[in-house]
């Protein structure tokens, strides 16, 4: 084959495989001295060879191809180019492109300049280490607009693996204690909105670089099309209470079982409810105050005497937290294990954690609660966050659809009008 290509994706994998033990070398039409070399494994690597103002001809390795794409070979050859035109040593050249942050440089420079203001920042070392862990050690010029565009498409199975391996995990700890356990199933979630999340943290770390100086180029993750996100609608259900309720009097873990009550009585958000402290309850103004929500807000929760009943019987229990725990934070961190325990005595099936704040909220629409009054109990920061307990229950949707017919079938004559008679 021609010993020259005008580089293009159909081009490079059309290329074909050398002899054992051979290499076959081919020169791009359109870059001076970048060229891609086969290995009979069929590995395909960008490199630029140039003769310098010295006389000796350098080859410099750019990077493997697809990972690399033709386009970021030819931008990052024309910078090596430009630099031994300038009379750059090729050995300072190569250091410089070796000494090239790669994404985790980037994300432990990110998390330097925002750790600190962020209010979990473990939980975004976790999504870094769960889901972006295959671009990890990738070069940042290396990283590119396709390679995160299948990456993302790809991510919600990866989820889904993942989070399926955890439940088995948690059922399987629980059969070796024997306890109840096995059964449980679990509805699969599509994992769009964490794989959105994802994607939101790689494009915001490009910016950070960017804005820092700390690389240089596009921001790969730009314009990549976000999975369109469903508000999810589930909470408990009339028929559903009485299980529920009845399996967590059935709980031995009074911390969980209190817990989990607390969490359907006020609405509060997860992490809120878990590091809930003494200090920030009044008995006499029946309120909890959480100095600082997810919204970076304060809020004032409503305790119901239900609710202060629970918090009285716990009051004495010699921690400053409301929910102890014998972990390094002093609080209780993780009640999945719990959670699992009482949906399998429940018989209650894809209910999640949230689902009970959501409950809270669904109930407060079907008692007739005006959506400013939810917004309000539960925080939201906009009206649509909110919006969604406006559809939820049906009572009222069907009772109006019950007097539209009545009367279309009243005007048709094909039902008596209520006055008559």
């Amino acid at each position: 084959m021609a010993n020259k290509l005008n580089f293009t994706k159909a081009a490079l994998d059309a290329i074909p495989i050398p002899a054992p033990g051979q290499r076959a070398t081919v020169h791009d039409a359109k870059i001076t001295g970048l060229q891609i070399r086969v290995t009979s494994q069929g590995i395909k690597t960008f490199c630029v060879r140039r003769r310098t103002k010295g006389g000796d001809v350098e080859r410099i390795t750019l990077g493997r191809y697809p990972d690399m794409s033709i386009e970021q070979a030819r931008k990052l050859s024309a910078r090596v180019n430009a630099e031994i035109e300038e009379g750059a040593n090729p050995a300072s050249v190569k250091r410089a492109h070796k000494a090239e942050p790669t994404l985790n440089d980037l994300f432990e420079l990110y998390m330097k300049a925002h750790g600190d203001l962020m209010k979990r920042p473990d939980k975004m070392r976790d999504l870094f280490r769960l889901y972006l862990a295959p671009l990890a050690d990738k070069k940042a010029s290396q990283i590119t607009y396709p390679m995160v565009d299948r990456w993302h498409k790809e991510l919600p199975v990866v989820i889904n693996r993942r989070r399926e391996q955890e439940r088995q995990r948690i059922q399987e700890v629980l059969a070796q204690k024997g306890r109840v356990g096995r059964g449980v199933k679990s509805t699969p979630v599509a994992g769009t909105r964490t794989a959105n999340t994802a994607l939101a943290l790689l494009h915001a770390i490009y910016e950070k670089a960017r804005n820092k100086r700390w690389w240089t180029g596009d921001n790969p993750a730009h314009g990549v099309d976000r999975f369109k996100e469903t508000s999810r609608d589930r909470f408990l259900q009339a028929d559903e209470l009485p299980r529920f309720f009845q399996a967590l009097r059935d709980e031995p873990n009074e911390t969980i079982r209190d817990y989990f009550l607390i969490a359907l009585l006020t609405g509060a958000r997860r992490s809120n409810t878990l590091a809930m402290r003494w200090d920030e309850i009044s008995f006499e103004r029946c309120e909890w105050r959480i100095p600082v929500t997810k919204n970076g807000t304060p809020q004032v929760v409503t305790l119901t005497s239900e609710a202060l009943a629970i918090l009285e019987a716990r009051k004495n229990n010699g921690s400053e937290w409301v929910f102890p725990a014998g972990g390094r934070s002093g609080h209780l961190m993780e009640p999945k294990m719990g959670w699992d325990r009482i949906l399998q005595r429940a018989g209650i099936h894809d209910l999640r954690i949230h689902d009970l704040r959501r409950t809270l909220g669904s109930w407060q629409a079907r008692t007739g609660a005006s959506l400013a009054i939810i917004g309000k109990s539960l925080n939201h920061k906009s009206i649509q966050s909110t919006a969604i307990y406006a559809r939820l229950d049906l009572d009222p949707v069907r009772e109006s659809v019950e007097r539209a017919t009545t009367a279309m079938l009243t005007a048709a004559g094909l039902k008596a009008s209520r006055t008559e008679g």
